[in-house]
């Protein structure tokens, strides 16, 4: 099983309570519920993962940001373009995974199929509310939900 987890970063960063601070790894930086659960689940079970930013694209959870505000859901001229993110992808060796896993809402999912055109790529929080996402990763830290996920990702068709 060939697999990485997309995680749509969140508008809430820890800027907004430490706005002095300068650069820091991208797994440290968005402190959105959702987001910060992604991050601990995949984190928990050593699942490879990146992070999709507006600003910088996927970034590996290492890698050093600064501070930013925007998002795909708003177009702006300063988010990240579609080629550019396809010469990511490449550059940062993703297109060595079959399955595209993604954790965020709609725009991030829209933005990932365009991205990974003939991969798979499943959204396994779709048709949740917000506080039913947040459950079933929670869930899943837990290792209840653990289980579907991996049943979804070795049983849906490409």
């Amino acid at each position: 099983m060939n697999v990485v987890f997309v995680i749509a970063c969140s508008k809430r960063k820890i800027w907004n309570r430490k706005p002095m601070l300068g650069t820091i790894e991208a797994r440290k930086a968005y402190e959105g519920n959702l987001t910060k659960l992604a991050i601990k689940f995949v984190e928990k079970y050593k699942l490879p993962y990146v992070i999709l930013s507006a600003k910088y694209g996927f970034l590996f959870p290492d890698e050093k940001i600064k501070n930013y505000d925007l998002t795909f859901d708003k177009k702006s001229l300063k988010t990240i373009s579609i080629q550019e993110l396809k010469k990511q992808i490449l550059k940062k060796s993703l297109l060595k995974y079959d399955t595209i896993i993604v954790i965020g809402g709609k725009s991030y999912v829209e933005i990932v199929k365009k991205v990974f055109k003939n991969k798979r790529v499943l959204n396994p929080l779709e048709g949740l509310r917000y506080g039913q996402k947040l459950k079933r990763l929670k869930d899943a830290i837990s290792g209840m939900y653990f289980s579907s996920i991996l049943k979804e990702v070795t049983s849906s068709p490409h």
